[in-house]
């Protein structure tokens, strides 16, 4: 069993200390769940990551494409840069004027070859970020669902505070323990 973090229990330590001082009586009750066991056996959650799952793919794939229209194109590059440096050597190209066409040919090539890797960095940044937003809004609902079940089973079970086991955040909290005005009237 995985310990609930330093965060969590010193939460916790609080909460039962100062609820302590006030209310001897008082009896709170702690639960916890494991979100990670929940999103794995959820349906809707299963769902939510094939499409993701699918959304990846497409976008990898087109990555695939981007890099290797990328690779052959430097690999024309390099062709072309040594076939240019032979024809030099073996007095196949003499003139300046063939001297410099070949190099901006090079020079238009090297620039193609810059602007594709550039646009494949903003590429995968851009999925990459697409990709964190669409997780993100194809999880809410299973999160509002999730977070609503929590609040309703902690209320039959009479449970005041629930954690995650799997980081050790709060899901859920009794309100009539909710001590933030307080301590804002405090601080004031």
């Amino acid at each position: 069993m995985k310990n609930l973090s330093g965060k969590a229990i010193l939460l916790f330590a609080i909460l039962i200390t100062s609820f302590g001082a006030n209310s001897l009586n008082a009896q709170v009750n702690v639960g916890f769940v494991d979100s990670e066991v929940i999103i794995k056996q959820l349906p809707e959650a299963q769902q939510v990551q094939k499409e993701l799952e699918a959304l990846q793919k497409l976008y990898l794939d087109t990555i695939t494409a981007k890099e290797n229209e990328l690779k052959e194109k430097a690999e024309a590059f390099q062709t072309k840069y040594q076939q240019a440096q032979s024809d030099i050597q073996n007095g196949v190209i003499t003139s300046q004027e063939q001297i410099d066409a070949i190099q901006n040919e090079l020079e238009v090539m090297q620039n193609e070859l810059r602007t594709l890797d550039e646009g494949l960095t903003v590429y995968r940044q851009k999925i990459q970020n697409d990709l964190i937003k669409k997780q993100g809004e194809l999880f809410e609902p299973v999160k509002d669902k999730i977070t609503r079940t929590i609040e309703s089973v902690a209320k039959e079970m009479k449970i005041n505070f629930v954690f995650d086991k799997a980081d050790g955040t709060l899901l859920y909290g009794d309100k009539k323990f909710d001590i933030t005005f307080k301590v804002l009237d405090k601080l004031k």
